[in-house]
C-alpha cells in the first residue's frame, strides 16, 4: 500500500508523539486517558486528531478530546454482544476501519485480533489511538479478497458492512469460508430490502450516494447466497432501520451524511427512491 506525502507526514507526528503511559476503558466510548497529561500535550493530541478526519466509526476519548464519530458504532456492537464468545479464539474483523470493534473485543480476550482494511487514512487512525493503547492487535492493510491467502486461518470472523461494496456476494462469502478454522463462524451485517422474495436490489448508480453498493438482498436472498458458499448454519440475530440516532453528520467527518442520503420528503426512502436503509445481523457457520 502506498503512502502519499500527507499519509507519510502525519505517520511521523504518530511515531514522534509522546510515549505517555495510558489507562483505558473499552466502553461504549473507547477511552484513553491519563490525568498527568498537560495542556500541550492535549493540545497536540487534539490537532491531530482532526488532521486525521474524517472519524467514521467511534465514539473515542483521547486526553479529553471527545471524537465524536459519524456512526455510533457502539449500537453494532452491543446488538452483537449478546452472541460473542471470543475467548482463547484467533479473531478477525474484515473492514476493521479504525479498529474500534476490535478494541471492544479486548475485553472477551481473544488469543490473537487481526483486522483487515485497505485504507491509509483509517490506518493512521488506529496507529494514532494504539500509539497509547498499546493493543495487541495487529492490522493488516489488506481487503477481503486477500484473507484466503493469509498465514493462518481464523476461528471467528467479522464481516460488517462490507458484503454490499463487492461485485461478487457470493465469492466474498466462499473467501470467508475458506479462511475459518473448523466449527468457525461469521458474523456479517449487511444492507437488506423487505420482501419474502429471493432477490436483491441492484442500484442502477449509487443507493444513499453511494457509488459502490452492487447488491440490497432480501433476507432470504442473503439466506440462498450462504448456502450458494456452503455454509451449514444462516441465523438471524437482528435487524434494524438505521436512522439519525446512529449515522449522523458530525463536525468529526468532512462531507455529508445520513440526512443527506434519504428523500427529504419521505425517510423511509433514499434520495434515489430506493428503500431507505436497514440492517441485518446475521451469524453463519461452518
Amino acid at each position: 500500500m502506498k503512502f502519499d506525502e500527507n499519509s507519510k507526514e502525519l505517520l511521523e507526528k504518530i511515531e514522534n508523539l509522546p510515549n505517555l503511559d495510558a489507562n483505558l476503558d473499552f466502553g461504549d466510548v473507547v477511552r484513553i486517558f491519563n490525568q498527568n497529561a498537560d495542556a500541550e500535550f492535549k493540545k497536540q493530541i487534539y490537532d491531530l486528531a482532526r488532521d486525521l478526519r474524517p472519524w467514521r466509526k467511534g465514539p473515542f476519548e483521547i486526553f479529553e478530546t471527545f471524537i465524536d464519530s459519524e456512526w455510533q458504532s457502539q449500537i453494532k456492537f452491543n446488538i452483537l454482544k449478546p452472541y460473542l464468545n471470543l475467548q482463547g479464539k484467533v479473531v478477525c474483523d474484515v473492514g476493521c476501519n479504525n479498529g474500534y470493534y476490535m478494541f471492544r473485543m479486548l475485553g472477551f480476550s481473544p488469543k490473537k485480533l487481526v483486522g483487515f482494511d485497505p485504507s491509509v487514512r483509517t490506518f493512521l487512525q488506529f496507529s494514532f489511538l494504539n500509539k497509547f493503547a498499546k493493543s495487541p492487535i495487529k492490522y493488516e492493510l489488506k481487503g477481503v479478497e486477500d484473507l484466503s491467502n493469509y498465514e493462518h486461518k481464523f476461528d471467528t470472523i467479522f464481516c460488517l458492512g462490507v458484503i454490499y461494496h463487492r461485485s461478487d456476494p457470493i465469492k466474498m462469502l466462499k473467501d470467508l469460508k475458506q479462511s475459518l478454522n473448523k466449527g468457525g463462524e461469521v458474523f456479517l451485517d449487511t444492507m437488506y430490502i423487505d420482501g419474502g422474495g429471493e432477490f436483491a436490489l441492484t442500484p442502477k448508480n449509487t443507493y444513499s450516494k453511494i457509488p459502490n453498493i452492487y447488491f440490497v438482498p432480501t433476507i432470504n436472498a442473503l439466506q440462498n447466497w450462504c448456502e450458494r458458499a456452503k455454509f451449514s448454519s444462516f441465523e438471524v440475530l437482528e435487524t434494524k432501520q438505521t436512522d439519525l440516532n446512529e449515522q449522523r453528520k458530525t463536525d468529526w467527518i468532512l462531507g455529508q451524511s445520513l440526512e443527506n442520503f434519504l428523500n427529504p420528503n419521505n425517510p423511509n426512502l433514499t434520495i434515489e427512491n430506493y428503500p431507505a436503509p436497514k440492517r441485518v445481523y446475521v451469524r453463519i457457520s461452518i
